[in-house]
């Protein structure tokens, strides 16, 4: 059996289904409660079980109430206690076999076999009319996807995002920058876009033969901190958390765990960044993303800003 990975989708005992959001799943799954069965909600599985959807607050409320055993950094479920695993690239035929807009936009893509998924609600079976397509490509595969969206968007096969699509963005995420500098930003990523009136994100997610390098394990936090710094390795900025390796007096790595900042520098550039400090062995990391709302945190690219 394949491991459980980031963005994965797992069922408890209970019925309940999580979304995976983390790598380091051996011991117990690092995931976020989404769907809980009720039924009066709205979602309906293909198998006709009725869900509601739980915002982050809510999800943390509701396991504390119900479940305080998996209460940690994230919810933490016992392999044990899971009795599916829903991986998005697994599921990918069958996901776009109900949605034209999914088969079309998955089309216009050339990727290897294997490397491309889709999860959110999309993964189970609870999409409405309002849901965004998720596409997660894995591994190496992914910087193929953010070069051929570039060439789609300027052949005029996808649709640049719109203002107001920006704007829908910008609102969701509340993020401690300005909108300008939010879609200068935003506008050289390549990682999200508009088809069909639908926004899609293209999530990037380490291959298996990768997850044991990813970052894991919560330092001892030394406070709040602003620094100024060299990124010298991007390659997994765009991963979850995403990872910076930088020059720095004291910094070796800005990792942000909020999405709004995954891809927000590239090698060679000056990055400001604030966020909370924790010490990793003989080192520090710099952390952006500790709260859900990540007030106070952010990362810029000085050089980008300079550049305009």
């Amino acid at each position: 059996m394949t491991p459980i990975r980031l963005r994965d989708f797992v069922e408890d005992r209970d019925g309940l289904i999580y979304a995976v959001s983390a790598y380091d799943n051996a011991e117990r799954v690092g995931c976020v409660l989404r769907y809980v069965p009720d039924p009066a909600g709205e979602r309906v599985d293909p198998a006709g079980r009725h869900f509601s959807k739980l915002d982050f607050g809510p999800a943390f409320a509701y396991i504390r109430e119900h479940k305080p055993q998996y209460l940690a950094d994230l919810h933490r479920v016992p392999p044990a206690d899971i009795v599916r695993v829903y991986k998005p690239d697994e599921r990918i035929d069958w996901i776009a076999s109900r949605d034209e807009r999914v088969r079309r936009l998955l089309s216009l893509f050339d990727l290897p076999a294997g490397s491309v998924g889709c999860t959110g609600s999309r993964l189970i079976g609870v999409e409405n009319g309002a849901s965004d397509i998720d596409l997660v490509v894995y591994g190496p595969a992914w910087f193929s996807a953010q070069a051929q969206l570039k060439r789609l968007v300027g052949e005029g096969k996808v649709p640049a995002m719109s203002e107001e699509m920006w704007q829908k963005v910008y609102t969701k995420r509340v993020p401690e920058i300005s909108f300008d500098a939010f879609v200068l930003h935003e506008g050289r990523k390549w990682n999200r876009g508009e088809f069909g009136g639908t926004y899609f994100d293209l999530l990037y997610t380490r291959a298996y033969d990768a997850l044991a390098s990813a970052p894991s394990g919560k330092g001892t936090v030394l406070g709040r901190a602003t620094i100024e710094a060299t990124v010298t390795d991007a390659s997994h900025a765009f991963d979850a958390p995403a990872v910076y390796e930088v020059e720095h007096e004291t910094v070796s790595r800005v990792i942000s765990f909020t999405h709004t900042y995954s891809g927000q520098a590239l090698a060679g550039e000056t990055i400001e960044a604030q966020g909370v400090l924790e010490q990793h062995g003989d080192t520090q990391w710099l952390i952006v993303g500790t709260t859900r709302e990540a007030k106070g945190e952010y990362i810029l690219s000085k050089t980008l800003m300079e550049q305009g």
